[in-house]
């Protein structure tokens, strides 16, 4: 079912070379990491997990730069130091390109969407030609789509998005276009999201966080996420 390193033979200019196969999994996060290693999934293969909440807050055009790390820190109210320890040192092995493929397991939800267009556009900017098989799971992890597509147009996107929070023309990937969608609106102030939140002043900031996680799945937010949300609309 998986890819196993193998070696391919080239011949190039009557010289033959050996080039080592390897396929890079990233997963969504670090629950999604300790899953599958406790589960032995993708036993033996190299996994890392992207530690980040693209959806939430600002970012910047150049990705993984020590700009994009005093700005990704500042959203998440860390140090510097700290985003470099919890989200750019597992990723050493993408940025690194220490890699032939990339398999990419992921959430259907916005959270998930707008990160997986964050890799794919870094993937896309370093010149990654080969294509990148994307597994969609379930909420237990579970593989329940699969998906083939190439990084090329994804940077472009992801400045579209991201940057001038516009909707591309085209999106071919459907669970991409449906997260991009949500994350260009949630927070409007008509937005389904922020309308319960106003509509739901009379509850507790608890009360209120735990019915935003179980009735509005669709957008994959975590507490710290909804939590500055809701404070922000009740200061």
């Amino acid at each position: 079912m998986f890819k196993k390193e193998c070696v391919i033979v080239k011949e190039m200019a009557g010289v033959v070379t050996m080039v080592q196969e390897t396929t890079l999994h990233i997963l969504n996060g670090q629950a999604m990491y300790d899953f599958f290693k406790r589960k032995n999934f993708l036993q033996g293969q190299k996994m890392i997990p992207f530690n980040e909440a693209m959806c939430f807050g600002e970012t910047t055009e150049d990705l993984f730069t020590p700009e994009f790390n005093e700005k990704r820190a500042k959203v998440h109210h860390v140090t510097s130091e700290k985003y470099t320890d919890i989200t750019l040192n597992p990723l050493k092995p993408l940025i690194s390109k220490s890699f032939t493929n990339i398999e990419l397991w992921f959430d259907e939800d916005m959270f998930c969407q707008i990160n997986i267009l964050t890799i794919l556009a870094w993937l896309d900017k370093k010149g990654h030609t080969k294509p990148i098989n994307l597994h969609i799971v379930g909420d237990k992890f579970e593989p329940i789509e699969n998906y083939t597509l190439m990084a090329a147009g994804y940077y472009e996107h992801y400045v579209e998005v991201l940057i001038n929070k516009t909707l591309p023309e085209s999106i071919d990937l459907v669970p991409l276009r449906k997260g991009v969608e949500l994350y260009l609106a949630y927070l409007n102030e008509d937005s389904n999201l922020m309308m319960y939140i106003k509509k739901n002043q009379n509850m507790t900031e608890k009360e209120l966080l735990f019915s935003l996680l179980e009735n509005f799945k669709e957008y994959g937010l975590g507490d710290v996420q909804y939590l500055e949300i809701i404070r922000a609309q009740r200061s």
